[in-house]
């Protein structure tokens, strides 16, 4: 997400290291950097312009802070005001008290308004609300159908008329959802692939008598400028409550996301992050910011763990922590992992999300991680029981079968074998630590590449035991001794 702006606001905050004190020549210089970078990631010209301008006063109004130097207080302001770019938002969805609360979602063709609505449905069933899909969407082929699947596969009912009219299906549902006693109604409306086609008429039809409560704009965050010109036409025709942004786990140069409120005055509310129903997430202007910035968003990463155990087996669970306070770390246990840091969104999307990872070292990573994570998967699956269980037992020979089977290489398997060996060493050690002694070794680590697949190269520290020493540094303490030694 935002790669391609992490890395220019990263190389720009990069070029202002080294000014002792805030000057008017070295703000203006580095902020010439930043205007260049939000250009192309795509936000519009207006917002850029007045965001430069306001960090620019900022800047240049502060006082010198001590022992802070020029750039780390441009980086503090420059995050401070993405935040007041992007917010303030509020999540809550006022809900009514006597009948079912209406939320009408529009936009263009392709935005990905039906998935959204089963993806809204989802996570408002999730806290306790009962809710009544609406297929509306009568233009678009097969729109219905998707829906009616989308809905099967949540467990919340569909309403559709597949020869009705849009108004005439919005108002039955919601007759329908009354006489049911659902609380939630979600209307997924028909759109068309530019703003001038739309039916703005029909729209506005059924905002009238269907009188919904909250009115969400769902747009593709790919889509940049367009996405935000569309905003202000629908929110011209239909007074938007709220921005849905979709696709955001894809190639998303982030101006969207930082000129869609600026120039709408509408906040951004949800934003969808995969195609799985469970990605729409909550908008947070600052963790969205130190995303941006390249500081990891800590507490996203922190909320999806904790939904995911809320959903697990607890006397699993218990089983899991118990088998680890003991050390009995296995290959079973690691393949097992490897199923739960998918369900966090991605392996990529989660090493984003560490503090420290940040776009150019993502970029270091020779492999894909999904790719290599599949092959490791493979390469477990083609072991047998025994050999999770004790990999020391596995030689050439039985390297040989397990490459076979998951069509990997030998060396590949022992390089899995390896990786798992410092991994389980570190379970033991963790397990047999204080908290300050944990704390005192995760601090200690330089970069989060270690162990992670297609990235070795990222590491330059063995975990718990100082300092790895590389094989040109080995190369170079050779050559020393040597020397030494003529001498």
């Amino acid at each position: 997400m935002f790669e391609g702006l992490t890395k220019s606001l990263s190389d720009a905050m990069r070029r202002l290291t080294g000014p002792a004190r805030l000057t008017e020549a070295n703000v203006r210089e580095g902020l010439e950097i930043v205007r260049q970078a939000l250009l192309e990631a795509d936000v519009n010209f207006n917002v850029v312009n007045a965001f430069i301008d306001h960090v620019t006063q900022e800047a240049l109004g502060q006082e010198v802070i001590k022992n802070v130097n020029a750039s780390q207080q441009i980086v503090k302001i420059v995050y401070d005001e993405l935040v007041a770019l992007m917010g303030p938002v509020d999540h809550v969805i006022p809900f009514a008290k006597d009948r079912p609360t209406v939320i009408m979602l529009c936009g263009l063709q392709g935005s990905g308004k039906t998935t959204t609505a089963a993806k809204m449905a989802l996570m408002l069933r999730e806290k306790g609300r009962q809710p009544l899909l609406v297929a509306a969407d009568l233009q678009r082929p097969a729109a219905v159908d998707q829906l009616i699947v989308l809905g099967q596969q949540i467990n919340v009912p569909v309403y559709s008329e597949p020869q009705g009219q849009p108004l005439s299906v919005c108002l039955n549902a919601v007759k329908q959802a009354r006489q049911q006693h659902l609380d939630t109604v979600i209307l997924d409306t028909a759109g068309r692939l530019h703003v001038a086609e739309m039916p703005m008429d029909e729209l506005r039809a059924i905002d009238k008598q269907c009188k919904p409560d909250q009115v969400f704009f769902v747009c593709d965050a790919m889509t940049g400028q367009d996405a935000v010109n569309s905003a202000k036409a629908f929110h011209e025709a239909l007074e938007l409550n709220g921005v849905i942004l979709t696709k955001l786990d894809g190639d998303a140069r982030g101006g969207a996301a930082l000129s869609i409120k600026e120039v709408t005055r509408v906040p951004i509310k949800f934003i969808g992050v995969g195609e799985k129903l469970d990605r729409l997430e909550e908008f947070h202007p600052e963790r969205m910011a130190q995303r941006i910035m390249g500081q990891g968003d800590l507490m996203t990463l922190v909320e999806k763990v904790s939904r995911i155990q809320q959903h697990q087996d607890q006397e699993a669970l218990r089983k899991q922590q118990e088998k680890l306070a003991k050390g009995d770390f296995t290959l079973a246990d690691f393949r097992a992992a490897f199923g739960q840091l998918q369900q966090l969104g991605g392996i990529r999307q989660m090493m984003g999300m560490m503090p420290g990872m940040d776009a150019s070292m993502l970029e270091e990573i020779e492999e894909d991680p999904e790719a290599a994570f599949r092959r490791m998967q493979g390469m477990i699956d083609s072991m047998t029981p025994e050999e999770r269980k004790n990999p020391d037992e596995i030689d050439l020979s039985r390297r040989r079968r397990i490459a076979q089977g998951s069509g990997t290489q030998p060396h590949e398997v022992k390089r899995l074998v390896e990786q798992f060996g410092v991994m389980r060493t570190l379970m033991r050690q963790m397990m047999s630590m204080s908290t300050w002694q944990k704390f005192k070794m995760m601090t200690g680590l330089s970069k989060m590449g270690a162990l992670m697949p297609g990235g070795p190269q990222l590491a330059k520290q063995k975990i718990g035991t100082g300092h790895r020493k590389t094989a040109k540094e080995r190369a170079e303490e050779r050559k020393k001794k040597r020397k030494k030694g003529k001498r």
